[in-house]
């Protein structure tokens, strides 16, 4: 072969040199006119309704540029630390034996990555643990005591999660379970109402497109030790897929479960729904699939449940049940809005 052929590899080497360049032609060369494209997607947070405080501090990090992921942490963990909240985090309702036990999990959109804590004690955060199993192990779920130590590995001090204002509504709860036990109620204190559920979903669209989401949870109350909810398990909590949107629920854990309802409704926004179409259409397969003792007379559920949905364009929705109401926050600022109902 003479010196002035090519060889196979400069040849190729050449030719890729040249397409590098042509993709990294800035945008401005290119050949007028052409249409300078906005924001692909809205930002936008939403979450159920204890989270105000939460979607509007989460829509600030984004809109600054900051990671979806990160900016749901920060936004639960307002409520998680709250210990006037009982449903999540410090002050959380206990199990039946007067321990806190922390469910909690989450989805990173761009990487497809998902963490998750199972009936964690001691720690008040457990949005920020569930963020570690995503960022540092090849796993998705840790539960109980070895969620504890794997906390505990990353600097995190085990505390005493129970308030006294949890404390007394927990012995309250105690003292009235049956009339012919042996507890009695402590002094200047009513008997216990409805039983009480609690959750914080949030999920998050940023300018560029990318999503995350988060629910963290103390979980049912009084239940019994050990028990986790659809708080921490992926698909039904919460679900992210980056191409298409995001989802999460609050209330009865165990009928989200059944219909992995997270994931379901993400799917039915796949097909072409409206974020708050999506939620109705879990919630009538949440109905399908309740046992008769769950349902009344007229055969509608006797528990409520909530879904919270948005999409990659930054549509969103919510839907419950019954009549209901969901956090909301975008560049118009947060604000409370209904959700759609299943039966008024």
């Amino acid at each position: 072969m003479s010196d002035h052929s090519l060889s196979r590899r400069t040849f190729l080497g050449a030719a890729g040199s040249a397409v590098a360049a042509a993709s990294a032609a800035p945008s401005d060369l290119l050949a007028a006119p052409y249409v300078r494209r906005s924001h692909p997607s809205h930002p936008v947070v939403i979450a159920s309704s204890n989270g105000i405080r939460g979607v509007a501090r989460a829509v600030e990090l984004v809109l600054r540029g900051g990671d979806t992921l990160d900016a749901a942490v920060e936004g639960v963990k307002i409520q998680e630390l709250d210990p006037s909240d009982t449903s999540v985090g410090y002050g959380g309702l206990p199990n039946e034996e007067g321990v806190v036990q922390l469910d909690a999990s989450c989805m990173h959109g761009p990487s497809k990555r998902a963490g998750a804590v199972g009936a964690l004690e001691g720690i008040k955060t457990p949005s920020e643990i569930a963020r570690l199993v995503l960022k540092y192990t090849n796993h998705i779920m840790l539960v109980g005591k070895d969620a504890q130590r794997f906390a505990m590995s990353y600097g995190f001090q085990v505390e005493d999660l129970l308030t006294p204002q949890s404390r007394e509504t927990w012995l309250r709860w105690r003292a009235n379970r049956g009339p012919d036990d042996d507890w009695l109620p402590p002094e200047g204190n009513t008997p216990m109402g409805v039983r009480q559920t609690g959750t914080i979903n949030m999920n998050v669209v940023a300018p560029n497109g990318d999503i995350s989401s988060v629910t963290t949870t103390s979980g049912l109350a009084w239940k019994i030790p050990g028990r986790v909810g659809d708080s921490p398990i992926i698909g039904a909590g919460q679900y992210t897929d980056n191409d298409i949107g995001a989802a999460g629920s609050t209330g009865r854990g165990e009928s989200n479960i059944m219909v992995c309802g997270g994931f379901l409704t993400v799917e039915h926004m796949r097909q072409g729904m409206h974020p708050k179409d999506a939620a109705l259409a879990t919630l009538r397969r949440v109905v399908a699939m309740t046992p008769p003792r769950l349902l009344d007379e007229r055969g509608r559920p006797k528990f409520q449940l909530n879904f919270y949905a948005v999409n990659k364009k930054g549509e969103y929705g919510g839907a419950a049940i019954t009549r209901s109401n969901f956090a909301v926050a975008d560049e118009r600022g947060a604000r409370i809005e209904d959700t759609a109902v299943l039966y008024e």
